[in-house]
């Protein structure tokens, strides 16, 4: 956890995994302008700040529409105990960026995140670059300020470039334009809309279903009946254990609403463990 927490006012924090200028920073950045974005190592230690009150939200990448899942945040669900109260969508301009030294014909490695790697995969074949995984795009970003070598380019924000007094060698370095990364906050306390018909909500959730036939069609069954659109369903091991499958769940609907009680009662029916982690307004970039 970052020293310099200690001195500011929680209530008003939001922390994310990363270096000053990922993109979790411009995230923050954009959708509390006014707060203070505090950077750490991980995504534990990001929510691990707000279990402990040390900051108030996290924001946190669960999915990107060109490289999918960040699997590494189911993971770490199962851990914690805090509410989803609201979703945003970062569209990701990724940039290939060196010292001013350098220029694009001199690249012969490009490293950055594993994620940012995936999503600039054709672009980098096309310079006849190796790929070189690093921990954290503005961390990436960081090294080669520090570090000056070779042949080394990096892929990262504009925000990093400009932060850590780099060049901006190509924009737009992203195979595919309209790349955008969805990101959840998280808190310790619920805060969930009051309910209005006229709305768009998604409510998220986890759970665990029998070790018995057909019980996960069973356990879904209630929604499909009760006409609710679900938005994401996606599984992981529990512990090792390939009989023990988890859930994460997010369906268009709001958790008070009569047809997901009746949904959510079916699904009980059939599973073992319900969790449910928030209900929250869609973001308007759902409703484009």
């Amino acid at each position: 956890m970052p020293d310099s927490s200690l001195t500011l006012d929680a209530s008003q924090i939001v922390a994310y995994q990363g270096e000053p200028g990922a993109y979790s920073h411009l995230a923050c950045k954009h959708t509390f302008p006014d707060w203070t974005s505090v950077n750490c190592a991980t995504f534990a230690d990001a929510l691990h700040m707000v279990e402990q009150g040390d900051a108030f939200y996290a924001m946190i990448p669960v999915e990107n529409s060109t490289a999918g899942r960040v699997e590494e945040i189911y993971r770490e669900l199962r851990k914690t105990q805090l509410f989803v109260v609201k979703e945003h969508f970062e569209p990701v301009n990724h940039c290939l960026i060196a010292r001013h030294d350098m220029i694009l014909d001199q690249v012969t490695r490009i490293g950055s995140h594993p994620q940012a790697l995936a999503q600039c995969d054709g672009n980098i074949k096309a310079l006849g670059a190796k790929n070189l995984a690093m921990y954290d795009t503005a961390g990436a970003a960081k090294h080669i300020a520090e570090q000056d070598e070779p042949g080394l380019a990096v892929i990262s924000s504009e925000l990093a470039a400009e932060l850590y007094g780099l060049k901006v060698l190509q924009t737009h370095f992203n195979d595919t334009q309209g790349n955008t990364t969805r990101f959840l906050v998280f808190s310790r306390q619920q805060k969930m809309p009051v309910y209005e018909s006229e709305h768009t909500y998604i409510t998220s959730f986890m759970f665990r279903v029998r070790n018995i036939p057909a019980a996960l069609y069973k356990a879904m069954g209630g929604f499909a009946t009760q006409g609710i659109n679900m938005l994401k369903l996606e599984s992981y091991m529990v512990n090792g254990n390939f009989t023990a499958t988890q859930f994460y769940v997010d369906v268009e609907a709001h958790f008070q609403a009569p047809a997901m009680q009746a949904a959510l009662e079916e699904l009980r029916f059939f599973s073992e463990e319900v969790r449910i982690l928030g209900t929250y307004l869609a973001d308007e970039y759902r409703l484009k």
